[in-house]
C-alpha cells in the first residue's frame, strides 16, 4: 500500500484494534448464525480484517469442525463468538482454546466470570459486549481484554440505545482496553467518525451478507439488496405481559403474522386456556428455525430476514476484498478531503 498523508493517519487512528487483532484493518466480521461461516470468515481474515465464526447453537464437535475448516482457508487470525446462554459454554470455550483460537468473543448477556478465566489461563484474548458504561467497567474489571458497543442499528437482537449515543457516553469513559463500535456502519466516513471519537476499530455484518463468499441463499441476499433503511425494523412486543426481545430485521409476512400470533396466543391466556409459561413459550417458539429457513433454503416470506439499518447501503454482490477495498477507499477520501484545503491553505499563505 502506498503511503500518503490520509493512509497514514488512517494506520495511527486504527493502530491499537489492529495490534489488538493482528491484522491489517481493524474491521471485524460481526458473527451473524448460519451467515458467518468458514467461508465468509476466511475471507474477511484474507482481505485483511478480522474474520469471526458464529458458534450459535452448535455443539463442541461441530465447533471443531468449523475452526479446523477456517484455518484450512485462511492463515490469518480469526475469532469464535460464543452465546454465553449455551448449556455447554465451558466445553465450547474448551475447544477454542484446543484449536488455538486467539480471540474469543461472549455475547449474549453478561459473561460468566469462570468462563473468562478459563479463557485466559488457557491464553485468548477475551472480547465482550457492553451495552452501557457500568457495564462496560464491570467487565474490564472481570478481566475482558476489548469491548464491543452495539448500537440499536444493529441487525438480529439489539439493545435500546443507538450507535451515536453509545460512542459518546462510552468511548471517553472507558480507555484502559480497545472499544469497538458496532451497528449500523456501512460507509468508510463512518469508520473514520468513530475512530477519531476513540474507537480502536469497528464490526461490521449487515454490509458482508452479500459477499460473494457468503452462503447466504442468493433470494436472502436480494432481499437486502432490494432493501431500504426503512425496512429493516424491530420486532414488536404487544403486551408487557409477555415480554418479546427485540430483533431487527427486514420485514415481510412472518413479521405480519407475528403480530397475529401474539394476539391469538394472548387472548387465549386471558381466557384461561393456557398459562402464563404456555402462552410466553408459544411466542418465543414462533422463530423458531426461521432464521434458517430465510439464509439457507431462501424462505424470505416466513422466514426471518435479520438486518441492520446499514442494509440500504449493501446494493450488489461483491467479493470481501472488494467490501473492505471500498471502505478503506471512503475512508481515505474522507482524510484527503481534508487534507487538500490545509495545502491550498498552506499554498496561499
Amino acid at each position: 500500500m502506498t503511503a500518503t498523508p490520509a493512509r497514514d493517519r488512517l494506520d495511527t487512528l486504527w493502530a491499537r484494534g489492529r495490534a489488538f487483532f493482528g491484522t491489517q484493518v481493524a474491521i471485524l466480521g460481526g458473527a451473524m448464525t448460519w451467515v458467518s461461516d468458514r467461508n465468509l470468515v476466511a475471507a474477511i481474515s484474507n482481505a485483511g480484517g478480522f474474520g469471526v465464526i458464529a458458534c450459535g447453537s452448535m455443539d463442541p464437535d461441530r465447533l471443531r469442525v468449523e475452526i479446523r475448516a477456517t484455518r484450512a482457508l485462511t492463515s490469518l487470525p480469526f475469532g469464535v463468538n460464543l452465546i454465553v446462554l449455551h448449556p455447554r459454554l465451558a466445553e465450547l470455550a474448551q475447544v477454542c482454546l484446543d484449536e488455538h483460537v486467539g480471540h474469543v468473543v461472549l455475547a449474549g448477556g453478561l459473561p460468566p466470570a469462570e468462563t473468562i478465566k478459563q479463557l485466559k489461563q488457557g491464553g485468548a484474548k477475551v472480547v465482550s459486549f457492553a451495552p452501557t458504561v457500568g457495564f462496560g467497567r464491570k467487565l474490564v474489571r472481570s478481566g475482558v481484554d476489548a469491548l464491543i458497543i452495539e448500537g440499536a442499528e444493529a441487525g438480529g437482537h439489539i439493545g435500546a440505545v443507538s450507535t451515536a449515543v453509545l460512542a459518546q457516553e462510552v468511548l471517553p469513559a472507558i480507555r484502559d482496553v480497545p472499544v469497538f463500535v458496532a451497528g449500523g456502519i456501512g460507509r468508510g466516513e463512518a469508520i473514520v467518525a468513530f475512530l477519531e471519537m476513540g474507537a480502536a476499530g469497528v464490526q461490521l455484518g449487515t454490509r458482508f451478507v452479500c459477499a460473494s463468499e457468503s452462503v447466504a441463499h442468493p433470494r436472502f441476499k436480494q432481499a437486502f439488496i432490494r432493501a431500504s433503511a426503512r425496512d429493516a425494523v424491530p420486532s414488536v412486543q404487544l403486551d408487557p405481559r409477555f415480554p418479546v426481545i427485540p430483533v431487527r430485521a427486514l420485514g415481510n409476512k412472518g413479521t405480519e403474522q407475528f403480530l397475529v400470533v401474539q394476539r391469538d396466543i394472548i387472548a387465549r391466556y386471558d381466557r384461561g386456556e393456557l398459562t402464563r409459561e404456555a402462552a410466553q413459550l408459544a411466542i418465543e417458539h414462533y422463530w423458531a428455525g426461521a432464521l434458517r429457513r430465510a439464509v439457507i433454503d431462501g424462505d424470505v416470506e416466513t422466514g426471518s430476514l435479520m438486518a441492520g439499518q446499514s442494509v440500504g447501503m449493501v446494493t450488489r454482490e461483491q467479493p470481501t476484498r472488494a467490501i473492505i477495498d471500498e471502505l478503506i477507499d471512503q475512508a481515505l477520501g474522507m482524510l484527503d478531503a481534508r487534507e487538500s484545503p490545509a495545502k491550498a491553505r498552506g499554498a496561499a499563505e
